[in-house]
């Protein structure tokens, strides 16, 4: 069960349904549109390049547990990020979406100097990033309560399947809600 929890709550996934949902909450069919060009950018060619580099041997598995596998990809991902802010700025989305993807930039720009030397939940900063978010957009109560149990099984699943340890997993919750927190404060 931690493993399925593991892959169906991995970043990616997070990454990729995050803006569509946020975009189409907050816009409508418009909004849907915007969140399609994030999440393609920000969580779809990501993935691809996961996918394709464990074929390739750049990396171990899916998951990217190697901290030393990290860097390259962090890298990619935030460039590609970059990209998806300027477009959704310079082609005037509306600001929640580009809050959505600025809180990307922001818990990469926490969470990734620290996984170089530590190894940090990315799956348990995104999903609360993502909950703190979805709080903008939807009854702030109920996207805490049940995004705060999502969260939760999200860091015990990885510490069952023992890819972190209860403090990396909690760490990573708690950058990802204030990296989040933090950018939506200056930006809505």
């Amino acid at each position: 069960m931690a493993r399925r929890v593991t892959d169906l709550f991995a970043p990616a996934w997070i990454v990729i349904s995050l803006p569509l949902a946020v975009g189409a909450l907050s816009s409508g069919w418009a909004g849907f549109g915007w969140g399609l060009l994030a999440a393609v950018l920000c969580g779809g060619i990501p993935a691809v390049v996961i996918f394709a580099g464990v074929k390739r041997g750049w990396f171990g598995d899916w998951h990217v547990r190697e901290r030393q596998e990290r860097p390259k990809l962090v890298a990619v991902i935030v460039a590609l990020v970059v990209l998806a802010l300027t477009l959704l700025v310079v082609m005037g989305a509306p600001r929640v979406m580009v809050a959505c993807v600025a809180i990307m930039l922001a818990t990469l720009a926490v969470v990734g100097p620290v996984t170089l030397a530590w190894k940090i939940s990315f799956h348990t900063a995104v999903a609360a990033g993502a909950v703190v978010m979805l709080a903008e957009v939807l009854p702030a109560v109920l996207v805490f309560v049940v995004g705060g149990l999502l969260v939760a099984l999200i860091g015990w699943a990885r510490v069952v399947i023992r890819d972190h340890t209860s403090g990396q997993a909690l760490a990573g919750a708690v950058a990802g809600a204030a990296a989040t927190a933090a950018t939506l404060a200056a930006l809505l």
